[in-house]
């Protein structure tokens, strides 16, 4: 039995050394991609300030709220205010073109008079206030209030951004003009009734901290190979779809198969021969990019992954990733007729189970029926085994529900293909 393996899986080492270009390219371009996502993405991950999103402020107030405004966003570490272009002081109409042309990705348009239309509200409202406290006739009110108009801070966006990004510069500024409204309350309040009298404190009250989890006595903090390494390892290792599923395709219409099958061997031994080779190939995947992200990041300006203590577990989870991944190709091999019908469904497949996983974007941020449907993709188990590892300082036993469903991929998907066999040799 185990000469027979031995023999099954030397057969398929010889078919994927006839082809060498594609072997290579089967390592290679993993290495490619995930080095350029993930240099890619690393911006987004930062919390310095070495990258910053110039923008344009066009500033008719020229007062207090303007210039608090231009110095939060200069102090932002996101954001590089564009005050001038060409040395020509910006216009709302050339910042509106700028924006809708894609040539910067937002402008904000400060109205006129919006610091002192502010003051002048704030005083009217608390006049209102501390007369009705009784203390109307030491205060200095005006005979006849005069009409203030809402302002209107507009924001251009190019049509191009991200929602999300839309949501988060305007919640950013909303929260930063009510800082400046409730700044100027308190002053108004503290002029009114005498420095001597109230001093109000203009300290935040609420505060936020983070709680971040901790391995060895060290915070995790989420970077970019966090979620690259993992990601693009599942859909490299996910990829071997398409050569594994080709050769299949390649013995049945060259007559190998039905040779194999004139010997004493059984279909079962065929198919572990090419698990057992395939799987080899994903683990020599898995630690290839796990090398270039401990090695070679840290050369190119990325964070080294920290696999210590993890590196076990993480192998574990690609062994059993390989395995659905194997599965997955070999029913697609034996059900597929010709490499027409296997190369481009494989390819198509699994960048659909990619992007329904999360590789692409983050499931929570996807629509409640594509949550759902996540579930049902082997990639977004394999990466949710890999967060648990890297992420939550899961245990093996944390991992076994992940694993089990993706074993279980592997026998369903297996299983299924030998039915298959077996039906279609019947007829």
């Amino acid at each position: 039995m185990l000469y027979k393996l031995w023999m099954s899986v030397y057969k398929e080492f010889l078919l994927l050394k006839r082809d060498m270009g594609g072997v290579v390219t089967l390592f290679l371009m993993p290495l490619v991609l995930i080095i350029t996502v993930t240099l890619i993405q690393d911006s987004t991950y930062k919390k310095g300030n070495d990258v910053k999103i110039p923008i344009l402020l066009v500033d008719y107030d020229k007062g207090n709220v303007s210039k608090t405004i231009f110095d939060n966003l200069q102090k932002s570490n996101v954001f590089s205010v564009v005050t001038t272009i060409d040395n020509t002081p910006i216009t709302e109409a050339v910042a509106k073109e700028a924006v809708f042309k894609g040539k910067y990705q937002l402008a904000i348009i400060i109205p006129s008079h919006l610091s002192t239309d502010l003051q002048a509200k704030i005083d009217q409202n608390v006049q209102k206030i501390v007369s009705s406290l009784g203390f109307a006739d030491s205060l200095a009110t005006k005979s006849k209030a005069k009409l203030v108009n809402q302002k209107e801070v507009k924001l251009y966006f190019d049509p191009a951004v991200q929602l999300s990004f839309k949501s988060g510069v305007m919640n950013g500024i909303d929260k930063m003009i009510s800082q400046i409204e409730t700044k100027s309350i308190y002053t108004t309040f503290q002029e009114q009734l005498g420095e001597d009298d109230a001093k109000f404190e203009q300290k935040s009250f609420i505060t936020f901290k983070e709680i971040v989890p901790k391995i060895n006595n060290k915070d995790i903090t989420p970077n970019s190979v966090q979620h690259n390494v993992p990601a693009w390892t599942l859909f490299a290792i996910f990829f071997i779809v398409i050569p594994l599923s080709i050769n299949m395709v390649k013995e049945k219409t060259q007559g190998t198969f039905i040779r194999l099958r004139t010997n004493p061997v059984s279909n079962k031994i065929v198919l572990a021969g090419k698990t057992v080779m395939y799987l080899i190939i994903c683990l020599i995947q898995f630690y290839m990019m796990v090398a270039v992200a401990i090695f070679l990041f840290p050369h190119l300006g990325l964070p080294a992954l920290n696999v210590e203590g993890n590196l076990i577990l993480m192998s574990v989870v690609a062994l059993f990733s390989g395995l659905a991944a194997i599965g997955f190709g070999i029913l697609l091999g034996t059900i597929a007729k010709t490499q027409e019908q296997s190369a481009p469904f494989g390819a198509t497949a699994v960048i659909i189970l990619a992007a329904i996983g999360g590789v692409w974007v983050p499931v929570f941020a996807m629509p409640k029926i594509m949550q759902i449907i996540a579930q049902s993709s082997p990639m977004n188990w394999g990466l949710e085994a890999f967060y648990d590892v890297l992420l939550r300082n899961a245990t093996f036993w944390d991992l076994v529900p992940e694993l089990f469903l993706l074993f279980l991929f592997f026998v369903v998907t297996t299983t299924l293909a030998l039915l298959y066999d077996k039906k279609k040799r019947a007829v």
